[in-house]
């Protein structure tokens, strides 16, 4: 997300990625990995970035859409950290071997 919005900025004035990486005093490779989400800045990045481009970064909360279930994050929080990896571990097993099916449903079909 901070390199699509780095991007959207960017082009609105009409800067290469060669022209703002020399007004921030960085490269035209590292604004490149940063827009293409290779690699995620850090805030202080960012907002270095947009700066340069006369630009000030804000942050809102809102609240989340949908509902979410308030006994099972209360569940979750009560559990100690081993029983939550192993629960995590569990459940990227389960996805491991649903993935695994499918792949072997496509190959068959």
């Amino acid at each position: 997300m901070p390199g699509s919005v780095l991007r959207e900025r960017r082009l609105a004035h009409g800067l290469s990625q060669a022209q703002l990486a020399r007004r921030a005093g960085t490269t035209q490779a590292a604004i490149s990995r940063i827009e293409r989400g290779e690699v995620s800045p850090t805030f202080t990045t960012v907002r270095s970035l947009l700066d340069a481009l006369g630009e000030v970064p804000e942050l809102g909360v809102r609240r989340a859409e949908g509902s979410h279930d308030a006994r099972h994050l209360a569940d979750m929080a009560a559990r100690s950290p081993e029983e939550r990896l192993e629960l995590a571990m569990s459940w990227n097993k389960l996805a491991g071997e649903v993935a695994q099916a499918g792949r072997r449903a496509r190959d068959q079909g």
